[in-house]
This record gives structure tokens, sequence and C-alpha cells, in this order.
């Protein structure tokens, strides 16, 4: 379920200063979101523009303010917890919460609904491919071309020594290879798509199983000799697996709606100048 903070918009960490533009004077119920107050809220709305930086605070401002009034007309009042790193929430964050917990109920996704996201949504739930790899890192030693050029020839030399015997493979990385992994005998275990250098990685995916590449890869460590083990295809997770994250899922969505609507609602009752707060509700949602 969203925080108080992420309904109001109080938007993130701290942002390179950025002078407020003057625009119109805003009230929320003969209150005035102050020149100063804008001033320290809109650090945390950069934009590409001065306006829409301005307009994101000052909206985040007069959600705050409706919400602390309908919190005082209720007479809700709320004890600060701390969260799981040990950050102890404000009085006024606090009682915001304990409006929004109050007064929104999300609708609780069923079982179908479930089964319908996950049909329409099963790639999310798809395991990742893993490539089971092995190399081995010639580096050169030194910066200049000609260390370069041997450490290639090195790398040459070896893949047509070993070709695709894979003993022959973890023996030689177990000697010559500078990387950490010789003392596996140049296995990397399973990898998945991002965790190597991109050079090292597209040559590898491209090898069928069992096969060492016919060319050394260069990368900025030196030059790869590299073999292909195993491809591993993801599968799509069964949906009992995954089941209770989506319901999950669906009722935060769920109550990010009701909040937006409850706080359009706030603002259509109330008297507003100078911004104007609609219910941000995603397309095809009602």
């Amino acid at each position: 379920m969203m925080s108080a903070c992420q309904a109001g918009g109080c938007g993130g960490g701290p942002a390179p200063r950025m002078q407020p533009p003057s625009f119109s004077q805003v009230w929320v119920n003969g209150v005035e979101i102050t020149p100063e107050g804008i001033a320290r809220e809109i650090q945390h709305h950069p934009a590409a523009d001065p306006k829409t930086a301005w307009t994101e605070a000052v909206r985040a401002l007069a959600i705050r303010e409706l919400l602390l009034q309908e919190a005082e007309r209720l007479g809700i009042e709320a004890d600060p917890q701390p969260d799981e790193a040990g950050r102890v929430e404000t009085d006024t964050d606090a009682v915001i919460e304990a409006l929004l917990d109050k007064e929104v109920t999300p609708a609780v996704p069923d079982e179908d609904e479930c089964h319908r996201f996950y049909a329409a949504q099963a790639r999310k739930f798809r395991t990742p491919d893993l490539f089971e790899a092995s190399h081995i890192l010639i580096e050169p030693e030194g910066d200049d071309t000609e260390a370069w050029d041997e450490a290639e020839a090195q790398a040459r030399a070896i893949i047509g020594e070993i070709g695709d015997d894979s003993a022959a493979f973890a023996e030689v990385a177990r000697e010559l290879s500078a990387c950490p992994s010789a003392h596996q005998g140049g296995s990397l275990g399973q990898v998945r798509r991002g965790e190597l250098l991109p050079d090292v990685e597209n040559a590898i995916m491209a090898l069928e199983e069992g096969r060492t590449r016919s060319e050394p890869v260069r990368s900025r460590y030196g030059w790869h000799v590299i073999r292909l083990a195993r491809k591993i295809e993801g599968h799509v997770l069964p949906f009992e697996l995954v089941k209770d994250k989506i319901a999950e899922m669906l009722e935060a969505r769920s109550w990010s709606i009701a909040a937006a609507r409850y706080i359009a609602g706030l603002a259509e009752r109330a008297e507003v100048d100078g911004i104007a707060i609609e219910a941000m509700v995603e397309p095809g949602v009602t």
C-alpha cells in the first residue's frame, strides 16, 4: 500500500536548488500555500522547466493541506511509527496516512481477476534465460599496441590448441587465465543477461552449446577465450506461485486509484485557488 507521502506527491530525494518562479497565489479553503513553502517543496520536483516544477510542488502542497484539513475535521490523530530503517515519520505524515487508511478502501481482486492479469502479463513472471559459460582472460603486459597484439596472439593460440575440449579448456584456464575464475577452470557459473561485459556476453549468447568461440573477444581487461557449456531457457512460473504477488499488485493499483479519486473529491468540495487538482486514473480504468 502506498505511503501518505506517495499519495500526496511529496517527491523524492534532494535535487539541485531551483528558484521558484513567481506565479499565482494558491489558497486551499482560505489557507495560503506560501511562497516560502513552495520554495522548499520545489527542490523535490526536478523538471525540465520552472513552471512544471512549480506546478508539481504546489499541487503536492495543496493536496497535503486538503488532507490535513480533512483529518482535523474528522478528529483523526496518529502515533508516528518507525519504518524498517528505524526512521520515524513526522506527525503530519502519520496523520495523513491514518486518514487515508480510514477513508480509502481498495478493491480486493478475486482469483478470476488475478488469472486475467496473469494471462495478459505472463512475460512478467518468466524466469530469465541462463547460460553456463567459461572464459580464459589473457591480460596484456602493458598498455601499448604491441602488448595487446601479443595477448591476442596468445589467445588465438589457446583456441587452436584446445578447440571444443572442455577438459583442456579448464586446464588452460587454471594455468593461464588472469581472472579469479581460473580457480574454477574458468567457469563463470550460471549467468543471466546483464551480468557480464556486453561484448563478452553477446559472444557467449551467439555460441552453440559445447563450443569454444573461434575468435577471442576483446574487453578493457584483455582478450577473452570463451566457451558455452549450456543454455537454460527461462520459463513462465505457474500461476499458483505468483498469484499472491499478483493480488498484491492489483490491490496496490486499486488503492492508488481510490486515493486519487478521494483526493479529487476533497478538491471538488473545497475552495482551491491557483492550482487544479484532478484524479489521475489509468486509461481504461473506471
